[in-house]
């Protein structure tokens, strides 16, 4: 058969007589080589002349930026790299307490992700098997680490900057990181684990031998919604959103737990709103379940943060009211035909009539401060609230009528206020009277005509939902309104599907590709709307994906990576566009799929061994 000969670093073709393995004849070296040229990895056939090196190793060292993710404030990267071996990895720690055992599960998650870089990592066994030279072998990292502040909660205040240098002296390679808080010193470890690759000729890992790099965020929130109710996703899967969130440097996941479709979340105090509105027995989040993934978050420099969305956007699960002597807690549920009472089926919205309602919605609220706790930030909801469901149900309309309310748009606008306002004293007092901002969808309440009379800029943060050229954003960033963009034109990722409800297309469709993702910047949008880029009010952004046609088994592949877009731009908020920074993403989204996210292909192969030539 013919095989491969290694001559003098050449690798030359021959007819001879081979009797390896399948598996030993494609572990020999490749006969191609690179070379960083201008920034780009340029692949050459390696005819034993030098300066040709893997493909990993010109990913790590070629660039400002090597294959970093997201792009740091400044960074320098030598072009040198030094070979060790995973278990030859030390640390120590300077810190308080509570911070340090944060730092050593957050160090475990580090190792954790360098052993997943080797092609044949499996959970359960060792994949490293050498041999190895003396040098590599004898090789160790030392990480040390210094947090200054005693912080281990997330909130809009927290400094998330991190200093991270490596310096290599004969046998060990010093990684020092610096950092103000935990959340910085986790985010310069996910910066670490980036200047560490698999070498796939000596089976092993190496490093960057020389870097430094100076980070921090440009934007306080970068979130990632996931909506449980349309579908459900078990718990695994989102471990795994926060893994890949992480890897990101993103630090809100936006649970949407319920909405009218099914109420998956377990109450201890409140059974039956599981009971009758989980889809099955199996598909419920029970307490144990939710610490879990606020803990699992918190560690990954992720703050879990709940929606509860009220009045509109519940339905099943609010059906056992009346039997259990609490009148109607809900109205519409179900009702139809959905289209006059909802924006898609089910429907259903709080009986804004019934007193219980709100006993029901403070011990709702309690539980979930609880499980939640510290709660830093709340998500009311707050959108797509159908006026004509109250106005054609007879409970509602006598009760209006009885309170001369009246019956016009406004006097239901004045009564969602209420609800509005008796929500957030709920909220507050579940939260041992301490009071925290409220977020809300844009929607009725937040017009122009409204907004100064229903919610305070004190009290609430503004999510905006709609079109990235939307005056509205101008309207509430003129009255000094704080936002949070998730414009859908740019930044929903259910996006460009065949409808769920009819025929054609869904209704927010194009599909949004990552590169709409990347550059959709709000300074730019709030620039272009009113002259100025109002960095004091705007928070950050998220991308969301609503779930009416994605579950736990395709999760990955919809917000990957094109959630790594969403990173870069609300991390570093880069002055270029998405065409400077795709060999980068290509590499990143390859560095995702190794620790287990099942992130969507961008390009072929090809196109990440041959960097600079796929175009148009």
């Amino acid at each position: 058969m013919r095989g491969l000969l290694v001559c003098g670093g050449a690798f030359l073709l021959a007819s001879i007589s081979l009797t390896p393995s399948a598996e030993a004849f494609f572990e020999l070296p490749s006969p191609w080589g690179y070379r960083c040229n201008n920034s780009t990895c340029v692949k050459e056939e390696n005819s034993g002349v030098g300066g040709l090196v893997t493909l990993n190793k010109c990913k790590l060292t070629c660039g400002p930026y090597g294959v970093l993710w997201p792009q740091p404030t400044a960074a320098f990267i030598g072009n040198e790299v030094v070979e060790f071996l995973p278990t030859s990895i030390t640390h120590k720690t300077t810190c308080v307490q509570q911070v340090c055992d944060l730092l050593e599960a957050a160090l475990t998650i580090f190792k954790d992700n360098l052993q997943q870089y080797h092609p044949d990592y499996n959970f359960n066994s060792t994949a490293w098997k050498g041999p190895w030279n003396p040098a590599t072998e004898a090789h160790t990292l030392q990480i040390d680490v210094t947090v200054k502040g005693e912080e281990t909660r997330l909130t809009l205040d927290t400094l998330e900057s991190y200093e991270l240098s490596v310096i290599t002296k004969s046998d060990i390679t010093t990684a020092t990181i610096i950092a103000p808080t935990y959340f910085g010193a986790r985010h310069a470890l996910e910066t670490l684990s980036q200047l560490i690759e698999y070498e796939e000729n000596r089976d092993s890992l190496m490093i960057v031998s020389d870097a430094n790099v100076t980070d921090s965020p440009n934007f306080k929130y970068r979130g990632i919604l996931l909506d449980t109710s349309r579908n459900f996703f078990d718990v695994k899967s989102i471990e795994r959103t926060l893994d890949a969130m992480a890897a990101n440097k993103l630090n809100t996941f936006h649970w949407h737990i319920t909405d009218s479709h099914s109420f998956p979340l377990y109450l201890e105090s409140l059974p039956n709103m599981a009971f009758y509105g989980a889809y099955t027995s199996r598909q419920i989040y029970y307490p144990a379940d939710v610490r879990h993934l606020v803990e699992y978050g918190r560690v990954r420099g992720i703050r879990v943060l709940p929606e509860f969305d009220a009045p509109a956007h519940v339905g099943n699960g609010w059906q056992w009211g009346e039997m259990q002597g609490l009148g109607k807690l809900a109205v519409c549920v179900n009702k139809e035909p959905w289209q006059s009472y909802c924006v898609e089926p089910p429907c259903g919205q709080l009986n804004l009539a019934n007193p219980k309602m709100y006993e029901v919605l403070g011990q709702i609220y309690n539980e979930i401060v609880e499980l939640f706790s510290p709660i830093d930030l709340f998500h009311f909801g707050g959108d797509e609230v159908n006026l004509n469901c109250w106005n054609t149900t007879e409970e509602i309309v006598s009760w209006m009528t009885d309170n001369n309310f009246g019956l016009d748009e406004d006097a239901y606008y004045n009564q969602w206020n209420v609800f509005q306002n008796k929500s957030h004293q709920l909220l507050t007092s579940a939260n041992s009277n301490k009071e925290v901002p409220g977020i809300m969808w844009t929607s009725h309440l937040t017009k122009k005509d409204h907004i100064d009379q229903f919610l305070s800029n004190n009290q609430y943060i503004i999510q905006i939902w709609t079109t990235g050229d939307d005056p509205h954003i101008a309207e509430l960033l003129n009255k000094n309104y704080r936002l949070i963009f998730s414009n859908y034109d740019s930044w929903y990722l259910d996006c460009g599907f065949g409808a769920w409800v009819g025929d054609g297309n869904n209704w927010c469709s194009p599909y949004k590709g990552w590169q709409k993702v990347y550059d959709n910047s709000p300074h730019k949008i709030a620039t272009n709307l009113t002259g100025s880029s109002h960095t004091d009010l705007i928070l950050g952004g998220e991308a969301a994906l609503w779930s009416e046609q994605v579950d736990e088994t395709a999760v990955d592949s919809k917000l990957w990576p094109r959630g790594s877009a969403l990173a870069e731009r609300l991390w570093t908020n880069p002055s270029t566009n998405w065409e400077q920074a795709e060999t980068r993403f290509v590499h990143h989204r390859q560095r995702m799929v190794k620790r287990g996210i099942m992130a969507e292909k961008i390009q072929p192969q090809w196109c990440h061994q041959n960097e600079g030539l796929c175009y148009l």
